[in-house]
């Protein structure tokens, strides 16, 4: 596109350097290079944007293994905690939940409602780990089979990644938005749906950290 309006002027200045005046051709010359300015920061909006998405790709890939494997977990434990229904119903309930709001996030990367429900089941879903963990902290033999060891080791791999890729997400949502905000691309942004993205934020402020499952 840039080459096009390149490409007219260069017509437009041949075929009017003998009929038009100078101050028209001061007033083309402003209009096309107010275009291409815009045409600039369209393109890097695009740019931004799309980048944010990719890693939120990153995110969703890391929150499916991390559901696919809460339920193994449940399966593993359940036989030692036949007497702990109600904790290990509210991890798949809490997890269910999660894995809806991941895939509407999913759907819309950066939408404020979206994000704001995946981060909240986030932080249910991570209260009610940490309540089973509590829970399994009373079953020596159960901390020490071999099975729940290669989970432990497996969700604790997940959860990393799944840190550093929400990281990744907030860090490029934050170059999005700043590009959005700035002067004079907040005056286009809007006009062409470039709206605020919102960052994967945590409810509580200790999983900050990357988490760790213990057993």
């Amino acid at each position: 596109m840039d080459q096009i309006l390149l490409t007219f002027i260069a017509q437009a200045e041949t075929q009017t350097s003998q009929s038009m005046n100078p101050t028209w051709i001061i007033i083309l010359v402003v209009i096309v290079g107010i275009a291409l300015a815009v045409i600039g920061i369209y393109n890097s909006l695009v740019t931004l944007r799309n980048r944010y998405k990719n890693a939120f790709s990153q995110i969703d890939v890391q929150l499916k293994r991390r559901y696919d494997l809460i339920p193994n977990l449940v399966e593993s434990v359940k036989g030692y905690m036949k007497h702990e229904r109600e904790t290990l119903e509210a991890v798949i309930k809490a997890r269910n939940i999660a894995a809806t709001a991941a895939a509407a996030a999913s759907a819309s990367p950066g939408d404020p409602s979206a994000m704001g429900q995946l981060s909240s089941a986030e932080g249910a879903l991570k209260g009610a780990m940490a309540r089973l963990m509590v829970v399994v902290e009373r079953y020596p033999e159960l901390k020490a089979n071999e099975n729940m060891m290669a989970l432990q080791e497996e969700l604790t791999s997940t959860e990393n990644k799944v840190s550093f890729a929400r990281q990744a997400y907030n860090d490029a949502v934050m170059a999005y938005n700043t590009k959005r905000e700035v002067f004079p691309n907040n005056l286009f942004a809007g006009m062409f749906g470039f709206t605020e993205a919102k960052l994967f934020e945590v409810d509580d402020a200790t999983e900050r950290n990357a988490p760790k499952v213990q057993f």
